[in-house]
Order: structure tokens, then C-alpha cells, then sequence
């Protein structure tokens, strides 16, 4: 289940979300031309990646800030991209722009914490703006329940787009995190799980002051926990205008 568009449009235009994803897809441009070798991309990692071995050592705290601009891979940029794009405009425009740039550095030192808590003596680098995008997620579940999501289902050879309310994936992908870090080793690298389960969690509860602002539970009553405009039209899917080649027998 992968989400790739929502029902919930901004109503002005989301500066500082385009200009976070330009700057991350830029750095990340920089990364693949100029890194050559693995000493360079230790070298890189070691000057601006979270190791929580050295947080617990007091050195490189800066580091939760300049490892959410670094990525893994192509695949990681266009995932974290993509859900900054999908859920960013909104909190950007409940928040301010100042306000959600400083909401989405404090969510990814927050997130960054996290995965130092789940293991404070790996030697593993962390780097992925997934846990600053995580605690957009949280906001947004907050302010938005209802919104609808559009998702991408695969299930073997069936491949759907279905719209559901944003509190059902968001929930979902929030439990997952969970499991992963229970399941996870930090000494031996992969996802950060504790990351994505720490923005999330940290995101919500800094989206509070915002909720409680709009009314708390009375602004739940009067959206039923939609966005408070119409809703975007996504036009139908067309047919694919691939032709069909029949197989002969």
C-alpha cells in the first residue's frame, strides 16, 4: 500500500515544501556526481550522518540536522520526496512557512533521538529525511483523520488506486514502524524504524497547540475531521492506450 496523492489541496502555494525537496533532490545530485569511492562516502557520512555512538559521546550534534538532507539511494529520495509532497503542503499551510520549517527541523532532530535511543552505541550511520517527514505525517493526522489518500494496491498481480482516509494508512504505516523497531537490530543497520515511530509520535503531539488553536475537539465536530474545503476533483483514470497484442494460437 503506497500512497501517491491526496484530497486535501493547499490553498496558496507551498514554498517551503518545494524548497526543502529541491534542496534534498540537489544535495543528493552533488552526492552520486562527486562521491567515487567508498572512503569519500564514509568520509561524507562520518562529517554529516547520525552515528549514535558519537551523539552518546557528545560529539557532531549537528548531525541530527544535516542527516535528514542525505539519502541511501534514489529509491529512498523518491519515497521521502514523495510524501513531503503529498503531506507537507497542508502543515505548511495550517502552520506558516516559518512555522512548519521549524516544525520539520525540530520533528527530524526529534526523530533522529529516537533512533539514537533505540540504540545509543551503534556505529551504524543514519541518514533519510523520513523521520522529519514522519512527523509532518503526524501532524497531519491530527488536523486531517478524514482526508482522503489515494493508495496504490499491489496484492500479486492486482495493482489498484483506492481513495481512504488518511487515519487508516497513517495508522497503519505508524504500527509497522513499530513492529520494525521491536524486530530491528541496531547494531546491524537497515530501516530506521525508531526514526519513523519517534517523528511520527513527536509531530502529533507538536501539531497539539495548532488542533487545540482551531477549536480541539469542537474543530473535529464541525470537520468531521476533513479538510475545511471542497475536496480536490482527481479526474478518472483513463484506459492504457498500450495496444493489446493477442497471443495466437
Amino acid at each position: 500500500m503506497f500512497p501517491i496523492r491526496d484530497h486535501n489541496p493547499s490553498q496558496g502555494t507551498p514554498f517551503v515544501t518545494y524548497v526543502l525537496i529541491l534542496i534534498n533532490v540537489a544535495i543528493h545530485f552533488w552526492q552520486v556526481s562527486s562521491i567515487q569511492s567508498e572512503v569519500q562516502l564514509y568520509r561524507l557520512y562520518d562529517a554529516y550522518a547520525m552515528i549514535p555512538a558519537e551523539i552518546s559521546a557528545g560529539q557532531d550534534l549537528l548531525t541530527l540536522v544535516t542527516s535528514t538532507f542525505l539519502h541511501g539511494g534514489w529509491m529512498h529520495l523518491i519515497g521521502n520526496m514523495l510524501f513531503l509532497w503529498i503531506f507537507g503542503d497542508n502543515l505548511e499551510e495550517a502552520l506558516g512557512r516559518a512555522g512548519f520549517l521549524a516544525f520539520y527541523l525540530l520533528g527530524g532532530i526529534g526523530a533522529g533521538l529516537c533512533q539514537w535511543a533505540g540504540g545509543p552505541q551503534s556505529p551504524i550511520p543514519t541518514v533519510g529525511a523520513s523521520g522529519a517527514i514522519a512527523a509532518v505525517m503526524g501532524g497531519y493526522l491530527l488536523l486531517f483523520p478524514k482526508a482522503k489518500v489515494d493508495v496504490l494496491i499491489f496484492i500479486i498481480i492486482l495493482i489498484r488506486i483506492i481513495p481512504i482516509p488518511a487515519w487508516i494508512m497513517l495508522a497503519l504505516w505508524f504500527v509497522l514502524q513499530v513492529f520494525g523497531g521491536f524486530a530491528a537490530d541496531p547494531l546491524t543497520g537497515g530501516v530506521a524504524y525508531w526514526a519513523h515511530a519517534g517523528g511520527f509520535a513527536i509531530g502529533f503531539v507538536m501539531m497539539v497547540p495548532a488542533w487545540l488553536k482551531r477549536g480541539g475537539a469542537a474543530w473535529w465536530s464541525r470537520t468531521d475531521g476533513h479538510p475545511p474545503h471542497p475536496d480536490a476533483q482527481w479526474g478518472a483514470l483513463t484506459p492504457s492506450r498500450v495496444p493489446e497484442v493477442r497471443r495466437r494460437r
